[in-house]
C-alpha cells in the first residue's frame, strides 16, 4: 500500500470515537432506523443513526434521560454517522413514577437540544445534568435543584444574571429587583421610579435562606423571562420548547394544591 493509501486509512480511523452520554430525542428514520441525539461530556450534543433504533429491542434504550455507551463512526467528520449503543441505566423508573419528574425530564432534555451547539463539549454543564437526571424521583428536591439547574444553564449560554451586587448603587444589601433588560439585580433604594418595570428578585436564586416552593416557582417564572426574552431569540431565533412551559404548569399546580391543604 502507497503512502496515500495509508494516509487515508489513518484519517478513516480518527471517523469514531466512544463516550458515554444520555439521551436527548430520537425520532425515526426509514422503516427501522432511528436519529439519535445525546448529550455527552467530550462531544456535546451530538446525532447519529442507529440502526434498527425504531424497534422493541431498542425502546427503553433510547428513551430521553438514558444513560447510554456510545460508539459513533462515520467516514467523514462532517457526516451524520452511525451510532453503536449499549444501556447503562435507565431513568424511566424514576420520572415514571411522579408526574413532575417526567414533565421535568422533558424539559431538560428539550433545552439542552434547542440551545446547545452541535459537537461542541459544555463537560461542566454536562456534569450538573447528569446530576439533575439523578434526582428524578425525589419531588422533594428536584423543583429546587432544577431551578438551580437552569441558572447555570443561562450562564452557560452567556446569559447568565449578576446577582452579586446592585446594578444602580453598587450595594450587594437587600437585593430585591433585577433588570428585565441587564440581567443585573437592584435593591429597593436603587429600584426609585423604575420599580414598576423590574422583575421581582425571589431570595432563592441568590442561594439565601429557605427554599419554599412558592419561591422556586417565582424565580422559574424569572428565569423564563431570560430565557424566553435573551436566550430563545439570540440562539434559535424561535419560542423555546413547550416542555419547559408544561413543567413549569405542573409544578404551579402542584404548589397551588399544596396551598390547599
Amino acid at each position: 500500500m502507497g503512502l496515500a493509501g495509508r494516509a487515508a486509512r489513518a484519517d478513516g480511523e480518527r471517523m469514531e470515537w466512544r463516550d458515554q452520554g444520555f439521551v436527548l430525542n430520537m425520532r425515526r428514520h426509514g422503516e427501522s432506523a432511528a436519529i439519535l441525539e445525546v448529550f455527552t461530556p467530550s462531544r456535546g450534543r451530538h446525532a447519529g443513526v442507529v440502526p434498527g433504533g425504531a424497534s422493541r429491542k431498542f425502546a427503553a434504550t433510547l428513551q430521553p434521560g438514558a444513560q447510554v455507551d456510545l460508539h459513533w463512526r462515520a467516514r467523514l467528520e462532517d457526516h451524520l454517522g452511525s451510532f453503536r449503543v449499549e444501556p447503562l441505566r435507565s431513568r424511566a423508573a424514576q420520572a415514571m413514577g411522579d408526574r413532575l419528574s417526567l414533565s421535568g425530564l422533558n424539559a431538560v432534555c428539550a433545552l439542552l437540544s434547542f440551545c446547545l451547539p452541535e459537537r461542541e463539549a459544555h463537560e461542566a454543564l454536562y456534569r450538573r445534568s447528569e446530576t439533575l437526571l439523578d434526582l428524578l424521583g425525589d419531588a422533594d428536591l428536584w423543583p429546587l435543584a432544577y431551578m438551580r439547574w437552569e441558572l447555570a444553564l443561562l450562564e452557560e449560554m452567556g446569559f447568565g444574571l449578576d446577582l452579586t451586587a446592585c446594578a444602580v448603587t453598587g450595594s450587594n444589601d437587600h437585593l430585591a429587583y433585577i433588570s428585565p433588560r441587564t440581567g443585573r439585580a437592584v435593591t429597593s433604594m436603587g429600584a426609585g421610579e423604575w420599580v414598576d418595570r423590574l422583575l421581582p428578585l425571589p431570595q432563592v436564586l441568590l442561594g439565601r435562606g429557605d427554599a419554599p416552593d412558592t419561591e422556586v416557582l417565582e424565580a422559574l417564572r424569572v428565569l423564563g423571562h431570560f430565557l424566553g426574552n435573551h436566550m430563545a431569540p439570540a440562539l434559535a431565533h424561535k419560542p423555546l420548547p413547550e416542555a419547559r412551559e408544561r413543567f413549569v404548569a405542573a409544578f404551579a399546580r402542584r404548589v397551588a394544591q399544596e396551598g390547599v391543604r
